[in-house]
């Protein structure tokens, strides 16, 4: 019940013994799939960078108004996982899923330009999110299937890296375009379906469609006589979905992953209430994301390995209390030069010791079987508390201001993280048995006559 056992379940994968110098430390197939995420991050935070201004100073949406479609946003995509997940398992063919989702997603962007209005728009992200949705656990699936159990920190911590650099330079490229074009909404917004069908074709060509340990696609089998031995195995039906649950170790990571994201207020509105704390231009704003990503990046790989060995549930419940630092000096430092530049440094770290420990802390709990299934579960659990955290948080602001609210999420989320630092507590390990006495050999004195 805890996120730092590393034992495998009945029927989960077990990496053979690796010795010094022998196979990669990250499989080809995670870097393939961190490029296809780095590419596809490029083309979807370029559009997530202008949103939140082009809604609210562009189309006079209020922050309630965004709070909804922001919690629409994620929680559509919350709910295809499931979906994504179960249809995975059951054709057996993770990258086909993650194709058709990465697919959708790339199809959405350039029907953005064609939208000016509030509805248009909801129905457009909705359709981009079920495609994030489709793609989120079939990836993961393929990540932890191509990885070692030992090594599953470090493998996600390397695609988050990936995947954070396409972060990184997706604001950049948004903030540029929006410098030089004329109507920089709609420039970024083409630019971003370009690099978007870009991240498909590289899913194509060079994502195997299935992975073993050492990132390449498994050898077939021998041909069995025929007989029943032969015969295909029974599909993943949603009774074997539902029965994960049982397993307690997984019941605890998605309880703790719903109570957490009850608390953790969404990218889009701290960035909206820095800037209002500091003042900052309109100008500079699509920068912000910048901050996160740089730090998320250059420690998200040794978070990981630092999982691996000290243990998930330290190093993710410490995230959480970094963010909870975030948000006490948005509500309550001074105003410092440096302000900015703290927050966003916390809001980084406490990416970088939860986004890829969580998946590698539920994938150790998983059957092979059922793994895009197990991460879906856990991963939707967790979205769909953060769209009421939307919701919930954008009321607060419209209701309160923004004080109280973000003093409301704070206290809420140093209530979540204690339970679940409770929950997620290690099992006491029973004393070793005394050693069983053994019988007295031949030279023992105590049989010399």
């Amino acid at each position: 019940m805890y996120l730092a056992d590393r034992s495998a379940p009945a029927g989960a994968k077990t990496a053979p013994d690796r010795g010094p110098g022998r196979g990669p430390a990250v499989a080809p197939t995670v870097l393939a799939l961190g490029a296809v995420s780095l590419i596809t991050d490029v083309s979807s935070e370029m559009v997530t960078a202008v949103l939140p201004l082009y809604l609210i100073a562009g189309l006079g949406l209020s922050p309630l108004g965004f709070g909804a479609l922001d919690g629409l946003y994620n929680g559509v995509s919350a709910l295809v996982q499931l979906t994504g997940g179960h249809l995975a398992d059951r054709v057996r063919n993770h990258k086909l899923v993650a194709g058709i989702g990465y697919g959708l997603s790339a199809l959405c962007k350039p029907l953005l330009l064609l939208a000016h209005s509030l509805g248009p728009i909801s129905v457009i992200l909705a359709l981009e999110r079920t495609g994030k949705g489709l793609r989120t656990a079939p990836r993961d699936a393929l990540i932890s299937l191509s990885t070692p159990d030992e090594l599953q920190g470090r493998a996600f911590g390397v695609h988050r890296a990936m995947d954070t650099t396409g972060a990184l330079l997706g604001p950049l490229a948004a903030f540029l375009i929006l410098g030089v074009a004329v109507d920089g909404y709609d420039a970024v917004f083409g630019v971003s379906a370009c690099v978007a069908a870009l991240g498909v074709v590289v899913l194509m060509l060079f994502v195997p469609s299935g992975a073993g340990v050492d990132g390449t696609p498994p050898r077939p089998a021998a041909t069995p006589a025929p007989g029943p031995a032969a015969a295909r195995p029974d599909p993943v039906r949603l009774r074997d979905a539902a029965g994960l649950l049982r397993l307690p170790r997984l019941r605890a990571l998605a309880l703790c992953a719903v109570l957490l994201g009850l608390t953790t207020v969404s990218d889009a509105f701290v960035y909206l209430l820095l800037q209002r704390r500091t003042g900052m231009d309109d100008q500079w704003f699509p920068l912000l994301p910048l901050g996160t990503a740089a730090v998320f990046l250059l420690l998200a790989v040794p978070a990981g390995a630092l999982a691996d060995r000290i243990g998930r549930r330290t190093v993710f419940l410490t995230g959480h209390a970094l963010l909870l630092a975030a948000y006490g000096l948005l509500l309550w430092a001074p105003d410092w030069p440096a302000l900015p530049y703290l927050v966003l440094a916390l809001h980084g770290m406490f990416y970088a010791a939860t986004d890829g420990v969580l998946p590698a802390a539920v994938a150790a709990t998983v059957p092979e079987s059922l793994r895009a299934t197990g991460l879906a579960l856990v991963g939707t659990g967790q979205a769909l508390a953060r769209f009421g955290c939307s919701l919930a948080f954008g009321g607060a602001w419209t209701l309160w201001g923004t004080g109280p609210a973000l003093a409301a999420a704070a206290a809420g989320l140093l209530c979540c993280a204690a339970v679940a630092g409770f929950v997620l507590r290690p099992a006491p390990t029973a004393p070793p048995a005394p050693p069983a006495p053994s019988a007295p050999s031949a030279t023992d004195p105590a049989r010399r006559p």
